[in-house]
């Protein structure tokens, strides 16, 4: 037996609750349902008939978030070269970890732990199809797999809250610049 199709109108209602949540995750990690539906523009009663309790709206905008990077990867190819496509879908992770800090930091470790460990195939599969691409196009070394990557860019989750505007994006940069193949003087790769 299939699910009942939201009305539109719940439909936005859901949106805008996991929109405002996201926002108020930006700003903090103390975040509390009652400002989240005022952000939203709802009720209480409708953010709770949407999300029973706190976990679930967390979760549901941590879900989201993987969900749209790893659509982004296909886009950002379809738009760019793979090495740009990287270099944006990579703004998007920053982004990303900067609301899952304080997704992580409000869930309950079994939780959280659960989130991370669903998305990290999806998110591994995204980046291993832009360094493909980047591989094929001579312009992304060869001898880097996804998992290393990520391994790197998980790094960054050691960073304070308070270092991570001046700080993460740099380090990307690097971790970028690094995934670049060079060219031999010779013009051998």
């Amino acid at each position: 037996m299939s699910t009942p199709a939201r009305r539109p109108d719940a439909a936005q209602n859901r949106t805008r609750i996991v929109e405002a949540a996201r926002a108020a995750l930006a700003e903090s990690d103390d975040v509390h349902l009652k400002e989240i539906a005022k952000r939203a523009g709802v009720g209480q009663g409708t953010l709770y008939r949407n999300f029973p309790n706190r976990e679930a709206l967390l979760a549901e905008v941590y879900r989201r978030d993987v969900e749209e990077l790893v659509t982004a990867a296909s886009v950002l190819l379809a738009e760019y070269e793979p090495v740009e496509a990287l270099r944006h879908w990579v703004d998007r992770v920053i982004d990303y970890a900067e609301i899952k800090y304080g997704v992580l930091a409000a869930l309950e470790p079994a939780a959280w732990q659960d989130l991370v460990t669903h998305s990290q195939n999806p998110i591994e599969g995204a980046l291993g199809h832009l360094l493909d691409a980047g591989k094929a196009a001579g312009s992304i070394r060869t001898d880097v797999d996804a998992r290393g990557v990520l391994l790197l860019i998980a790094y960054l989750g050691r960073l304070d809250r308070d270092e991570w505007g001046t700080t993460a994006r740099p380090l990307m940069n690097v971790i970028l610049e690094g995934l670049r193949r060079r060219q031999d003087a010779d013009g051998r790769g």
